[in-house]
């Protein structure tokens, strides 16, 4: 399954926003983590300072009542405490082999904190030997620091919960917003490519880079806009001059009483030059009407395709080519009668021209929902090879071809007239010949 960019880029979205909150969220619970093991074991000393003190001021005995408080205060063992004679036996506070696991350091030194375990509990010891020999330790439970690490770690779980679902719908909401600006330029790309050259995007422009890149495209269809005038212009003002002249010359030859060979010539030369202006001219009028609704009207295509594939039927029979034709009924475009026409004749002439006697030609018209398929077909020799990038180019020939009959002007003036009607023009893959397809795109409901 493709993968589109918006769908990328809200996962991108997402995933950055992700590991940057899981990255700060896990430092801060180190250090959250490392703050209280340091409280931890602040605790104990402040713990083993306290009864160092009472020691001092009041000896034993107010130690081991301090511990028996202790000890009716906290029950439940969150804190272990032991209070020792010189020969071990204890006088105050917790027994048990807990004490071995903190060990004990020479008299007017204190260990350093340690952990242990007592059952499931861990504790951080402590241990002092206090003056006249009577060993203390004291120790407390991490299990407070343990339940606040686990509520904290809840909590981090819950907000990387929500930023990943923040981060889906804010990145959602960002990649549709471009893919929204990214769609628009993409759909005036299309009209462009069906030669729509007028076509601009509406509305205002945003101070941003798509803005920058709005302005930028139209500048650029602005420019090729002007260019195609002034060449369009300049090719209708070349053919109606040369035009003119030629059908003047070939209408007072025809008036003079001349024989042979010759004059036929002369006469065959200027019907075949003028031909060339008149289908220059009509590719100049069909490209400076691209994307014009005026002039295009309901169409019987299949009616107009058999009508012409019927004028075409003797010339296929003549050149002993096989010519068949499988066209749909009441399929029904926008168009132009003269330049449909016109189109369909360059296909079948093509085609017959360029397929030998043997072979065959086919004709195929098939309606769909938003557009209906003209294809012409043959099995003749295919294009030269490298000569597909060029064929619609206007005098374009292939060099084997150099003793056919004709200008080169065929395809360019399809090519035209099918933009002049929105169509789109493809190559079908065919397995041996060559095949041209035509999409007309369906009649909108509201005509």
């Amino acid at each position: 399954m493709r993968i589109g960019f918006a769908q990328r880029l809200t996962a991108l979205i997402a995933l950055s926003v992700l590991a940057i909150s899981v990255l700060g969220l896990g430092v801060q619970y180190q250090m959250i983590r490392r703050d209280l093991d340091a409280r931890q074991r602040q605790l104990v000393q402040d713990d083993l300072a306290a009864f160092a003190s009472l020691y001092e001021q009041r000896r034993i005995v107010a130690v081991r009542q301090a511990i028996v408080y202790y000890d009716m205060l906290r029950p439940g063992g969150s804190m272990l405490l032991a209070l020792h004679d010189r020969s071990g036996a204890v006088l105050a506070g917790s027994e048990g082999s807990w004490v071995l696991k903190v060990p004990m350091p020479p008299e007017g030194q204190t260990s350093g904190p340690v952990l242990f375990s007592v059952g499931s509990v861990q504790y951080v010891g402590i241990a002092r030997t206090l003056p006249g020999g009577f060993p203390l330790w004291v120790a407390r439970s991490t299990r407070p620091a343990e339940e606040t690490l686990a509520q904290l770690r809840r909590v981090i779980f819950a907000v990387i919960a929500a930023v990943v679902l923040a981060s889906l719908v804010i990145g959602h909401y960002a990649s549709r917003r471009i893919m929204r600006r990214v769609v628009r330029i993409n759909r005036l790309a299309d009209r462009v490519a069906g030669g729509e050259l007028s076509a601009r995007l509406g509305g205002a422009r945003s101070p941003d880079e798509f803005g920058l890149l709005e302005k930028h495209i139209h500048n650029m269809l602005d420019r090729i806009e002007a260019l195609n005038r002034a060449t369009g212009h300049l090719s209708d003002t070349i053919a109606h001059e040369m035009r003119t002249p030629l059908t003047r010359i070939q209408t007072r030859l025809a008036r003079l009483d001349l024989d042979g060979s010759e004059a036929e010539e002369v006469m065959r030369e200027i019907r075949d030059t003028v031909r060339i202006f008149d289908s220059l001219l009509e590719i100049a009028r069909a490209q400076g009407a691209v994307g014009e609704m005026p002039g295009l009207v309901p169409l019987d295509l299949s009616a107009l395709v058999g009508e012409m594939f019927e004028l075409y039927e003797a010339l296929a029979e003549e050149r002993g080519v096989i010519f068949a034709a499988d066209i749909e009924p009441g399929v029904t475009v926008l168009g132009d009668r003269n330049l449909v026409a016109m189109l369909a004749s360059n296909l079948f002439e093509n085609a017959l021209k360029f397929t030998p006697g043997g072979e065959s030609v086919s004709v195929t018209l098939h309606a769909g929902q938003t557009r209906h398929d003209l294809t012409v077909a043959d099995t003749g020799p295919g294009l030269p090879p490298g000569f597909q990038d060029r064929m619609f180019e206007r005098f374009a020939r292939a060099p084997r071809d150099s003793d056919v009959a004709g200008h080169g002007l065929g395809l360019a003036l399809v090519q035209a007239i099918a933009l002049r009607h929105g169509a789109r023009i493809s190559l079908p893959p065919v397995d041996r010949g060559f095949a041209i397809r035509i999409s007309w795109p369906a009649v909108p409901q509201d005509i």
